[in-house]
């Protein structure tokens, strides 16, 4: 994995590099403005990068068929820097996201540090202003990740600039804009789930909560920038539809497991309490698959304590037993290896370059065996 390892220092150098250049601009508005820059670096530094590399190496995989390549080596004459920009705009489209997400959840903690809107909330009770701390911290947050998604648009820009072929960026243009418009609309149904969840049929539960697995992560996380990377490098319908074959049932097992992550997963890993999942009420596959399992006095406590904010740690444990003892834990693990292994095979054979699938495969081990 040398040149993903590669590719993500490249990416966080392209990172910097632009936030070098544009924090000049803000900061000659006013010196006000240095935590908002200095915040903006924060929540950009740092991360998996997986939106990255599956961009890079969906470039990749249609641009070389059958070549490895090194991105140390030779770059200069292919569209590597502008691939890297695209790739680089992904994860300020990504940061963007974060922010919002965690203003709608009300998270307090993101990677182990105060959530974007949280710092801003600190900053005002410390600078002694007046009115209300979470209010301002809520509308700064807000502000951040409209900043963060603009400069992200910026940035892929200039990444199309830096292709050879007019078309292949004319073509990415269009995968990003989709991209961005579905991740929206899949939030949008998430939060509708939380709130609209008990006017439905039992029945219609689970086939709901997979539509927003999809839309609001699946897709996002995996296919999209798998095919941005192979739109930039001017892929075939053929390898473009390999591509989402294999990147919508890995971004399905992605989100499944993350799931599982943020209902059992170990805060000093993730980085986020323990079960905040269950407070903010997130009514995913695992409860959904979890609910008709359950006895009524278990299925009541499930429903009555889900979504609780002020649930402790007590609490918490006692519905990851109800989950456990429901035996969804193991049915969501069957179907994250069930998806891994659709994905895998929708590559074996796929008119991709064989470095590439190799390194896809890698990276489908890796996203479904993370802890954080």
């Amino acid at each position: 994995m040398a040149e993903s390892t590669r590719l993500v220092d490249l990416v966080q150098e392209r990172i910097d590099q632009f936030l070098e250049e544009r924090s000049p601009q803000l900061s000659a508005i006013s010196d006000e403005i240095g935590d908002f820059v200095g915040y903006s670096r924060e929540v950009l530094s740092g991360g998996k990068r997986f939106r990255a590399l599956f961009c890079y190496w969906g470039w990749q995989s249609v641009s070389s068929p059958g070549v490895g390549f090194d991105v140390a080596e030779d770059s200069a004459a292919l569209d590597l820097p502008g691939v890297v920009s695209a790739a680089a705009a992904l994860e300020l489209f990504h940061a963007a996201a974060l922010v919002h997400d965690d203003i709608m959840d009300k998270s307090d903690t993101r990677r182990g540090r105060p959530a974007a809107h949280r710092r801003f909330e600190t900053l005002h009770r410390e600078s002694g202003w007046t009115n209300d701390a979470t209010a301002f911290g809520g509308s700064a947050g807000l502000l951040l990740g409209d900043l963060l998604l603009g400069w992200s648009d910026e940035l892929f820009d200039e990444g199309l600039r830096a292709l050879a072929d007019p078309a292949a960026a004319a073509a990415g243009r269009k995968e990003f804009n989709r991209m961005r418009a579905e991740v929206t609309v899949g939030q949008y149904l998430d939060i509708v789930e939380e709130n609209a969840w008990r006017i439905h049929p039992e029945s219609e539960l689970l086939p709901r909560a997979h539509r927003v697995i999809v839309y609001k992560s699946a897709k996002y996380s995996v296919e999209a920038p798998l095919a941005i990377g192979a739109a930039l490098g001017g892929g075939t319908s053929e390898q473009s539809a390999a591509l989402r074959e294999f990147g919508l049932p890995l971004g399905v097992a992605y989100q499944l497991r993350d799931d599982l992550l943020g209902v059992f997963g170990d805060p000093a890993v993730t980085g986020k309490p323990a079960g905040d999942d269950l407070r903010e009420g997130k009514r995913t596959v695992l409860i959904a698959l979890a609910r008709p399992l359950l006895p009524g006095n278990a299925r009541s406590l499930l429903d009555e304590l889900l979504g609780d904010p002020e649930l402790d740690a007590q609490q918490v444990e006692v519905l990851q037993n109800v989950l456990r003892e429901s035996g969804a834990i193991d049915r969501v693990e069957r179907i994250i290896a069930h998806n891994v292994g659709r994905a895998k095979t929708a590559i074996v054979d796929a008119p991709l370059s064989a470095s590439s699938r190799t390194q896809l495969l890698q990276l489908a081990d890796t996203v479904i065996r993370r802890t954080a």
